[in-house]
């Protein structure tokens, strides 16, 4: 195969949702269809003592939640398919929004009873500044929810994207039969199996059959709500849902494995491949023969026998191949690496080659930050994966005085990750965590202890915000940190951090301290 139609045969995509709209069993349902696992682990079921494959962390399994975005690649039909499992719980959008910067399209799980909520439209907004391509699945059809059109529109309205329905719920909840695909003019029977996949009929709106199928009511209701979507809504346009401007949208049940393969089959015919990346020095084209790619996440312990950090980078341009030397831009150093490797969510096999739109995960030993980039030689630097200012701080302090090292070396790999941020308060030398939610308090301290035995307490700090300051006014900044010493902390990589304790005082100092840049993410 050439480089081109390699390329053009990818497809990577995440799964965002709000928590428990069913994403990760809709990743786990995908990946049946992939061939990728055989038998789908309910998330929840304790009777399976399988837990889903995309959630593999120890805590994961114990929540029921996802907590780290992974990765998981797969063939289906002549594709190659990379699905990206995020957290859907707000205490780490961070890692969901850096993990959209690594995608070509996402697809949004929406719960048919609670509708469009909070979490899904703060995702969006990212998706619209993007431009990244979407598609809706509207799961749980086999419970009570929301009548279908009302949650077209609660869609458009709330996530301000234009949708046109792919597929027609026939009924719902208990009384739920099916759905018809509009995008292949089929219609898929239900028939509630977790395992096995529903019968595909190709059927004659306009005949008795369709009634015998469904019955006369519902095959009456169907029909007219096809006339109603073709009345009101512009036929599907695949250049429109390209832009980012159209939604085409599913129903099924992803618990049941039901709607799922008409997703998959219309999401491999009309998602975009590898997609032009913006650096800050020009367009990186995806089929240009060079590699280039960026390090999106870093994830410590991945295998606790090991205690190695993985770092994941996004393939952007050409091809990646092992035991060659590369280009670590922001080092000006070139690396090999003998062991790169394509994820399986925790699985993990060593792979020669990857081209663009794949995840590579690289072991890392301390050389890889967030947002660093890797090139054939390039000098190229992806922007777009800032650290956002955290809303909750707590000072870290160790538990047990003999696990110093421990917990030093716990902090430092779990802090590379990028979703809790390290402050050093330069008055005191007290470290403080700062987070963007409460639950990845308790995540640090169940790895900290699990992972690397240390422990850890936290002890209270009142704080408001976490800025970053930069002046051209050296004298003005030296006397901003004098007045403010007990307020200042470096990052971990040693700039100035003004933590200030409330909004009064930050808009004080703002006005005070004209020359003084304040910054909100780490990113300027």
């Amino acid at each position: 195969m050439t480089l081109q139609e390699e390329i053009e045969r990818r497809r990577t995509f995440a799964i965002i949702s709000h928590p428990d709209a069913g994403k990760t069993t809709l990743t786990e349902k995908l990946l049946l269809f992939g061939g990728a696992i055989h038998v789908a682990g309910a998330v929840k079921s304790n009777k399976i003592k399988k837990t889903a494959t995309s959630d593999w962390m120890e805590i994961e399994k114990q929540r029921g939640i996802s907590v780290a975005t992974s990765v998981m690649g797969f063939e289906y039909r002549d594709y190659k398919i990379n699905i990206l499992d995020t957290p859907g719980h707000q205490d780490f959008a961070e890692d969901t929004f850096r993990t959209l910067t690594a995608v070509d399209s996402v697809i949004i799980v929406i719960d048919a009873a609670k509708g469009v909520e909070m979490q899904t439209r703060r995702l969006m907004e990212v998706c619209r500044m993007r431009k990244t391509p979407v598609m809706v699945f509207i799961n749980k059809m086999d419970r009570e929810g929301k009548d279908p059109f009302d949650l077209l529109d609660e869609v458009e309205n709330e996530l301000g994207i234009h949708v046109r329905p792919l597929s027609w719920p026939i009924n719902m909840g208990y009384h739920f039969k099916g759905v018809y695909n509009i995008y292949q003019d089929k219609l898929n029977l239900y028939t509630p199996d977790k395992q096995r996949i529903s019968e595909t009929i190709a059927v004659d709106l306009n005949s008795q059959e369709l009634d015998q199928m469904v019955g006369e009511h519902d095959a009456e209701k169907l029909r007219m709500d096809l006339d109603l979507i073709s009345g009101v809504y512009n036929p599907f346009d695949v250049n429109e849902y390209l832009a980012g401007d159209l939604a085409p949208v599913f129903f099924g049940s992803a618990l049941n494995t039901f709607g799922v393969n008409e997703l998959l089959d219309c999401f491999v015919e009309i998602a975009p491949s590898p997609r032009p990346v913006q650096a800050v020095e020009r367009v990186v084209n995806p089929l240009e023969e060079k590699f280039s790619g960026f390090v999106f996440k870093i994830h410590a312990n991945m295998d606790p026998n090991h205690r190695s950090c993985i770092a994941f980078v996004k393939v952007c341009s050409g091809k990646f191949e092992r035991n060659v030397y590369y280009k670590h831009v922001r080092h000006g150093k070139t690396m090999r690496f003998s062991s790169p490797t394509a994820f399986m969510a925790q699985k993990k096999e060593t792979v020669d080659e990857a081209f663009a739109g794949d995840i590579v995960g690289l072991p890392d030993t301390g050389n890889f930050k967030i947002g660093d980039t890797l090139t054939s030689g390039e000098d190229l630097h992806f922007k777009g994966l800032p650290s956002f200012s955290p809303e909750m701080f707590k000072y870290i302090e160790n538990a047990d005085p003999m696990k110093q090292k421990q917990l030093e070396k716990g902090i430092h790999q779990l802090m590379d990750e990028g979703v809790a941020q390290l402050f050093v308060n330069q008055h005191t030398g007290r470290k403080i965590i700062g987070t963007v939610g409460q639950l990845q308090f308790e995540v640090i301290q169940y790895r900290l202890l699990h992972e690397y035995g240390a422990q850890c307490r936290w002890e209270p700090i009142s704080l408001y915000k976490a800025c970053w300051i930069e002046s051209d006014n050296q004298t003005e900044l030296e006397l901003f940190k004098k007045r403010k010493a007990q307020y200042m902390a470096y990052d971990k990589e040693g700039r100035d951090v003004f933590l200030a304790d409330s909004s009064y005082v930050l808009q004080m100092a703002q006005s005070d301290f004209k020359h003084i840049r304040f910054h909100f993410t780490s990113e300027f």
